[in-house]
């Protein structure tokens, strides 16, 4: 994979690293912030988190609009200053002995906003940069990059906060965006057919291109499903591990960490499995890898569910990279960024819905049967693939992408 990171992708893709490297170390102390700094209650700290999504799902679609309208480097290069400015604003008003929770909420809504527009420009530029031939390579080292991130961040983003107090741990966080910016600016971006008019664009484009499409059909719908009854385990494994298990804090991190590592490995053959097994079947493999973890969890035994982070580790890289693939290959050219946006708003709206009822069920029904009914929906949207030509695509169709013909 090393020597796809190479020309301009490479400046996108060092770019990219750094800021997710940052990121999660915000991840992990902007909550500590409200907890240690300001006292926040449990209503408070729901409500940082309920922001901090809310973007996607208000702004899902315009935000990829407004992708493909813009110039994606700019857009880039905007978004990285921005988020300077606003992580920056919370150690200064720590300092200043000025810092509220309403500070925190307003940087939450405005930086996931700024994600928002970042992360669907960078991830539309891909195929921009890359021969398609290179999309599968492109895309498992982009998904290597949150992979190590999400990984190694909370680990360092805790030592930082121990060392430095959590508002001024952001600090890295902002100081990464400074390093994104330039390697943004050095990209030599491609001249790109003029935006459609005004008139001409739809909020439901990228809608209409995923349902329309006989392979993005099957694989937006099979993943909305697996990502939505997937999103009801993460909840509540902490708190079935400690409590229904009596496992230690230093086992929890294990677990996380093994699901981490096996991630990052399945970024580094998520490519080769492409090939060797064609890319529907990588996609189906994934998805019944990562709907293993519920039942291993439900086991209670030790071996057993370090063996299904694992699997669920490698399951989201074999799903990830041919799912980003064929939606770059397939969508057209002028709506990739709506294509991109709608996805992310389909996906991560299922994902918030998930962890919304997952305390529901649990409280209905048990944490046990809630993480093996889980399994089950996932199984449930890989069937849905199963069903569809997803089962027998080897390689990323050979044919122009809907709309574009």
């Amino acid at each position: 994979m090393a020597w796809i990171v190479r020309g301009e992708f490479r400046k996108l893709w060092i770019g990219q690293l750094v800021s997710a490297s940052g990121s999660a170390v915000t991840t992990v102390a902007l909550p500590l912030v409200a907890v240690v700094n300001l006292q926040a209650s449990a209503v408070e700290m729901g409500a940082l988190s309920a922001l901090t999504i809310a973007p996607h799902l208000v702004f899902g679609l315009l935000a990829g609009v407004w992708v493909d309208r813009w110039s994606r480097r700019r857009v880039l290069i905007r978004t990285d200053i921005g988020r300077l400015l606003l992580l920056g604003s919370v150690p200064v008003a720590a300092a200043a002995g000025v810092l509220r929770i309403e500070q925190l909420y307003a940087v939450a809504v405005l930086t996931g906003v700024l994600t928002l527009l970042s992360d669907t420009a960078s991830q539309t530029m891909i195929p921009v940069l890359v021969p398609r031939d290179d999309l599968m390579r492109a895309n498992s080292a982009a998904l290597l990059n949150i992979n190590l991130a999400s990984t190694l961040g909370p680990s360092v983003a805790g030592f930082l906060v121990q060392v430095l107090t959590a508002p001024f741990a952001i600090v890295i966080d902002a100081a990464s965006y400074v390093v994104s910016a330039i390697a943004s600016y050095l990209i030599r971006e491609p001249a790109r057919a003029p935006a459609p008019e005004r008139s001409e664009v739809r909020l439901s484009a990228g809608l209409r291109v995923l349902f329309g499409d006989r392979v993005l059909q099957p694989l937006v719908i099979s993943a909305g499903i697996a990502a939505m009854t997937g999103a009801m385990q993460a909840p509540l494994t902490v708190l079935y591990l400690i409590r229904d298990l009596h496992k230690s804090p230093a086992f929890v991190g294990l677990s996380l960490t093994t699901f981490g590592a096996a991630a990052v490995a399945g970024t580094l053959v998520a490519g080769a499995w492409c090939r060797r097994v064609g890319i529907g079947r990588s996609y189906l493999s994934g998805v019944l890898l990562a709907s293993v973890s519920g039942v291993a969890f439900a086991t209670g035994s030790t071996p057993v569910i370090l063996a299904g982070q694992v699997c669920a580790g490698l399951g989201m890289s074999l799903f990830g990279v041919p799912q980003r693939t064929l939606r770059q290959a397939l969508a057209p050219t002028h709506l990739l960024g709506q294509v991109t946006a709608s996805w992310r708003t389909l996906v991560i709206g299922g994902q918030t819905i998930g962890a919304a009822t997952s305390g529901v069920v649990a409280t209905a029904v048990g944490i046990r049967p809630t993480l093996l009914l889980a399994t089950g929906g996932m199984l449930a949207g890989l069937l849905v693939a199963v069903l569809s030509p997803l089962r027998t695509l080897r390689d990323v169709p050979d044919r122009e992408p809907a709309g574009d013909r």
